[in-house]
């Protein structure tokens, strides 16, 4: 198992995240997500108390970590990639939120990362989600009288006219988990629009009908849910997912942090050595594909890199 991690080590793995403008997070449940990104030069102010976090003017974090907070390192490998990230967990007993399934207004919102945006008024979305509060939050009085006509009713109810309107408004869009919050201030795109290059949010319909925590894919401990995600940056792909060239020194940073973070059993299988204790065996797969992927992309096997940083499949 996992060492237990002090108070200190979570909060040198957060902080050093948080000081790194390449590292993205994310918090959110499995259909409905908010992300977190700046930019390396973007301007940066500090957040006027004792959370851990920082705004920009298109988005904040503010961290709260509990004594149970659990940080899961992992990979995930698919057909000709992988993903990486530190999963952000807490028991399933400790983490649920509000869980409110009709648009519900909560008032002024308090807990804003910024003190100009504590009165404006926070409305849970009701998405019924176990870990986390999908909110949007308004100040001007338009906006605030069109959020309140939806109240009381699911919000993807034919009849509630919250979603017609949504974009226009464009409301900060507020996640709230147990262990913090990230907000977005960046203008909601419009359909024909792809995510901007910055903080934003997703609520899939479709995924949600799922009523699932986190993806299959990633291999959270049992009795643990995820709440958020610290995502540091990728050996070979950028913050948007574009193919960059393969970076050793970023593969080697993230393979320290699933050293300390990571299954160990999980670990074990991806080193072809045995397990102290059975593995599911899609996670056990999985890390067997991400070891392969990765001996080809540092150059140790027949199939090379390409000179974009993407494998190559042998033959």
């Amino acid at each position: 198992m996992q060492p237990v991690p002090t108070a200190s080590e979570i909060a040198a793995l957060l902080g050093d995240a948080l000081a790194d403008p390449d590292t993205a997070w994310s918090l959110g449940s499995f259909g409905a997500l908010a992300e977190f990104m700046r930019d390396p030069g973007e301007a940066v102010h500090p957040l006027p108390d004792a959370r851990l976090g920082l705004a920009t003017a298109r988005g904040a974090i503010a961290l709260t970590p509990t004594a149970d907070l659990r940080p899961v390192a992992y990979e995930t490998g698919f057909s000709g990639g992988y993903n990486h990230a530190v999963a952000l967990c807490l028991p399933s007993s400790a983490c649920a939120m509000g869980g409110r399934t009709i648009v519900t207004e909560l008032g002024p919102d308090r807990a804003a990362a910024r003190e100009e945006d504590r009165a404006a008024i926070l409305f849970d979305l009701g998405l019924g989600l176990l870990a986390v509060d999908a909110c949007v939050r308004a100040s001007d009085p338009e906006s605030v009288a069109a959020l309140r006509a939806g109240v009381g009713k699911p919000v993807f109810a034919p009849d509630n006219p919250i979603g017609p309107r949504l974009v226009a408004m464009s409301p900060h869009r507020i996640f709230c988990a147990r262990i913090g919050r990230i907000e977005v201030y960046a203008p909601i795109p419009g359909p024909n629009e792809t995510s901007p290059e910055g903080p934003h949010t997703h609520v899939l319909p479709q995924f949600l009908r799922a009523g699932r925590t986190h993806a299959a894919t990633t291999p959270i401990p049992d009795g643990f849910v995820p709440c958020g995600g610290l995502h540091p940056p990728h050996p070979y792909k950028d913050a948007m997912g574009r193919r960059i060239g393969f970076d050793p020194a970023r593969h080697a940073a993230f393979q320290t942090l699933l050293e300390r973070w990571g299954d160990p059993d999980l670990l074990a299988v991806k080193r072809g050595r045995e397990p102290s204790r059975p593995t599911s065996p899609r996670h056990a797969r999985s890390a067997q594909r991400v070891a392969a992927l990765q001996v080809r992309l540092l150059g140790g096997g027949s199939g090379g890199a390409g000179a974009n940083g993407e494998a190559r499949e042998p033959g």
